[in-house]
């Protein structure tokens, strides 16, 4: 199980690296770092379970999080009172965005990270929809159309994939800047 001590720290070079693509079928190290990312994700989001393991709760695990440089990351959205929103459950693999909306989405309280200590203020536009295509830990691939908190979760990990972090997405000069038709997410 993974805990706090385990999660990769901003400076880290790993996580500035492009990740490697991940071979099938998974090897036995593989499919480790996959469960026990999705673990991560489910203890985390258990208030009891959060608390006698001191984590920081979270909605998403990218490989390079825990210091592995592959193209593999945990989702886990949690049930939003919307229920045009479903949650989103399911380790990507070599996940690619195929599709994004013109259409930008912001969290209103802006985004944090695992990897990140400090709280970095200001907004950090993205896609308020985007089609992704990957594979499961099976090899099946799949293709799946998110959009508002799924869809910002998504871009978030993906992003972890390819050596970004959600700061360098925040308007340096005016980090609470945002255009007129941008959605504001609760």
């Amino acid at each position: 199980m993974y805990l706090m001590k385990d999660i990769t720290r901003d400076g880290n070079p790993v996580l500035r690296k492009q990740a490697e693509k991940v071979q099938f079928p998974l090897s036995k190290e593989d499919r480790e770092l996959a469960d026990k990312m999705m673990e991560y994700l489910e203890i985390s989001q258990d208030p009891e379970l959060c608390e006698k393991y001191q984590l920081r709760a979270g909605v998403g695990l990218a490989a390079p999080q825990v210091g592995e440089s592959k193209l593999m990351a945990a989702v886990l959205t949690p049930p939003e009172g919307d229920e045009t929103e479903s949650p989103f459950k399911d380790i990507i693999i070599n996940p690619v965005i195929i599709s994004n909306s013109v259409q930008q989405a912001a969290l209103s309280v802006g985004e944090g990270c695992l990897s990140v200590d400090k709280d970095i203020e200001g907004y950090v536009p993205r896609s308020d929809r985007v089609t992704v295509r990957y594979q499961d830990v099976n090899g099946e691939e799949h293709t799946v159309r998110l959009k508002h908190y799924p869809a910002i979760i998504i871009q978030h990990e993906i992003d972890h994939l390819h050596g970004t972090l959600f700061y360098d997405h925040i308007d340096k000069e005016n980090p609470f800047s945002r255009t007129s038709d941008e959605i504001f997410i609760d």
